[in-house]
């Protein structure tokens, strides 16, 4: 097995020199610094991580812990975050708190008694415990597409402005009554996309109408129960918004089993767009989330942190886009658009500091 002495004979340095380019614990000069990874890569060297860590308190490892790892959403996220990792040389731990609260702190304690060097987490609808956890023990974090407040670095895209477009599109197209399958009260992307719908209403001049509003708790089984809600009202909508993609599989479901005809009875458009979304029939119209963007800049604002632990925290916006299909009623498809109402701020992302 080749050792840290054997790469440091093959550059003609010391062993005090490779481990310093190693675990970059000074300041190397750059032909030194080629020298020695010359010698590691023409030797095969595999550097001990373990041993690392114990020099430097780091392990180069991120926890990330995000429910309902097999919704594509969430897939696509992971494919970001990991990408991110791997380029400034981290690997990720992974955890499931499956939206639970309890569950979510305990996850939170594995992941640090693992000693990674931060965490990126999708908050539950009730992130007070474990909030309370990682501010007590300092531990770096970035709240990913939930908002838990100013105080503490996220990252997550634009929801009102893009939902509000759903609506006003709708509206547009000749429909008064469009009802809105919600998510999961308490999460902030529930929030914004009910106040979404609630502005283009209201930019539409449609009356906002209670009964056209039901939650789908951010799955698809609540989502076939707040659909066949929706249409067993006494004025059912003519068009409906789902919130998210598992809820988006829930209303086609509901509406395949009542044996309504998408767009023909009813239209449907969705907020999260699928890598398939063209190969249902109808094709769907949806707003396209930046997934991969998403976990990409939460690696980015993490690694930001670790180097200034002091900095003020930061939230970054991410603006989505208006996938035109043929599930709202219309006969062709479009190019893709952006938000009817973009972010005042620069064309990659909204920022905003928090100072104290």
């Amino acid at each position: 097995m080749t050792t840290m002495a054997d790469v440091a004979r093959r550059a003609g340095v010391s062993v005090a020199t490779v481990s310093h380019v190693l675990n970059e614990t000074r300041p190397v000069r750059p032909d030194t610094r080629s020298a020695v990874l010359g010698a590691i890569d023409e030797l095969g060297y595999t550097h001990n991580t373990l041993a690392r860590s114990l020099v430097t308190s780091r392990t180069r490892s991120i926890g990330l812990a995000v429910s309902a790892i097999s919704n594509p959403y969430f897939t696509e996220i992971l494919q970001g975050v990991e990408a991110g990792a791997l380029e400034a040389g981290y690997s990720l731990l992974i955890a499931d708190p499956h939206d639970d609260p309890r569950h979510e702190r305990k996850v939170a304690q594995l992941l640090h008694e693992r000693r990674v060097d931060g965490m990126i987490i999708a908050p539950s609808a009730e992130p007070a415990e474990l909030v309370e956890y990682l501010l007590r023990r300092e531990v770096p974090t970035v709240f990913l597409d939930r908002l838990v407040g100013d105080e503490h670095d996220q990252v997550c895209a634009e929801s009102t402005g893009p939902v509000r477009q759903l609506v006003e599109h709708l509206a547009d197209l000749g429909h008064t009554r469009i009802g809105l399958v919600a998510g999961l009260p308490g999460l902030s992307t529930t929030t914004e996309r009910v106040q979404g719908y609630r502005e283009g209403l209201r930019a539409r001049g449609l009356p906002f109408a209670p009964e056209l509003l039901a939650g789908g708790n951010s799955e698809a089984e609540g989502a076939q129960d707040a659909t066949r809600h929706l249409l067993a009202t006494p004025e059912p909508p003519t068009a409906i918004i789902t919130a998210n993609n598992a809820m988006t599989i829930g209303a086609l479901r509901a509406l395949r089993a009542m044996g309504l005809q998408v767009p023909g009875d009813i239209a449907l458009a969705c907020f999260d767009d699928f890598s398939w979304a063209d190969l249902f029939t109808p094709r769907l119209t949806a707003i396209a989330q930046p997934s991969k963007d998403i976990g990409a800049a939460a690696v980015r604002l993490l690694l930001e942190r670790l180097e200034e632990p002091d900095r003020p925290p930061r939230t970054i916006r991410l603006p989505c886009s208006f996938v035109h299909r043929t599930s709202c009623g219309c006969a062709a498809s479009a190019p893709a658009t952006p938000p009817a109402t973009p972010p005042a701020a620069p064309p990659v992302a909204q920022e905003r500091n928090r100072t104290s």
